[in-house]
């Protein structure tokens, strides 16, 4: 036994005294507990992540220690770790900073079987994450204030002087910088950062999405660019029928409307690559895919599953033909934001 596992039986109270315990029942079942523990580092909502780590225990019998963060925090935390993090599973509510360790080469290829049962296009090039759900971006509008047939077909409408005190956003939202580097591939560099410089000029910063939503209901600001289910998580508060707000989904192929994922992979230095194999397998089951999206209104990436809140249908969205690979780790959109002047 390592001075750390010896450590942990001390902790629990396993250890009585030595000569009573060796080959003891009571020894095999806590060596069996430690080898069926495995290590989640986790950027994802908080309720949604317990809803499905408990399903997984109850299904498999692992248990999970769940280490919270935010998605870029704690990918930054694993690179600095190194060799020495206990993490097992990283598990982000976007893309970038899971790809960030695939591009260290920090992530192992996970199987064919486990990748093949989301929807083709939402896992890594090579294979080292997976799209777990599905998000896309809207834009939520105070319905008192701006009818529907105002809103622009393209939210690359809306940083300009029309707009002017009527739009919030938020510039440090893990998504926000999805949109910015869509908008780079679809249009060009020069393109996202005068979009970036109109909204620092006529729009209004929030520190927060859930901030920028409640905004928009009361009342205080007339839009704002957020993730779909930040509309659904209000609604579920106070009733559908309550709300002030509404979505609006941007034009066909528009960057407005750009698909984005939670995601997950598996760290190369992991102490329990079984458990975390069996861990990623069930997020993207039947069993898995419904407890997540029990929780919260994304979209199951595992065909046949659906959701319980009332999404416009997937096929329906009509994204720009921007995958979440080629978002890549989105280390650009931190130097777009500089140069625009927004922090």
């Amino acid at each position: 036994m390592t001075p750390t596992s010896r450590r942990t039986f001390l902790r629990n109270g396993l250890i009585l005294g030595t000569g009573a315990l060796l080959g003891a029942p009571a020894l095999r079942s806590a060596y069996a507990a430690e080898a069926q523990t495995m290590v989640l580092y986790n950027g994802q909502h908080a309720k949604t992540t317990q809803a499905l780590v408990n399903a997984f225990t109850k299904a498999t019998g692992i248990q999970v220690e769940i280490r919270k963060g935010g998605s870029t925090q704690l990918a930054n935390q694993i690179i600095e770790e190194g060799s020495r993090s206990p993490a097992d599973v990283f598990y982000a509510e976007e893309s970038p900073p899971v790809d960030a360790l695939a591009e260290k080469g920090l992530l192992t290829r996970l199987p064919e079987s486990t990748t093949k049962q989301v929807l083709p296009g939402y896992t890594s090039k090579n294979n080292e994450w997976l799209g777990v759900t599905a998000r896309c971006r809207v834009t939520v509008y105070n319905t008192s204030m701006v009818k529907a047939s105002e809103l622009p077909v393209s939210i690359m409408d809306m940083a300009t002087a029309a707009w002017k005190n009527r739009v919030g956003f938020v510039p440090t939202s893990g998504s926000f910088q999805e949109q910015i580097i869509a908008i780079k591939l679809l249009k060009g560099r020069d393109a996202a950062l005068n979009w970036l410089k109109g909204l620092k000029e006529y729009g209004q910063i929030y520190n927060g999405n859930m901030a920028a939503m409640r905004a928009v209901e009361r009342g205080e600001i007339a839009t704002a660019l957020v993730n779909n289910y930040y509309w659904f998580i209000v609604a579920n508060e106070i009733g559908a029928k309550n709300m002030k707000s509404a979505i609006h989904y941007a034009g066909p192929k528009d960057p407005g409307g750009l698909i984005t994922v939670s995601s997950a992979g598996i760290l190369k230095t992991g102490k329990h690559q079984a458990a975390a194999e069996k861990f990623l397998a069930y997020m993207v089951s039947q069993a898995g895919q419904e407890a997540i999206v029990d929780t919260v209104a994304e979209y199951p990436l595992r065909p046949g599953v659906k959701s319980p809140f009332a999404l416009k249908p997937f096929d329906q969205l009509n994204p720009p033909d921007v995958t979440p690979a080629q978002l890549g780790d989105a280390a650009d959109a931190v130097a777009l934001r500089r140069e625009a002047g927004l922090a």
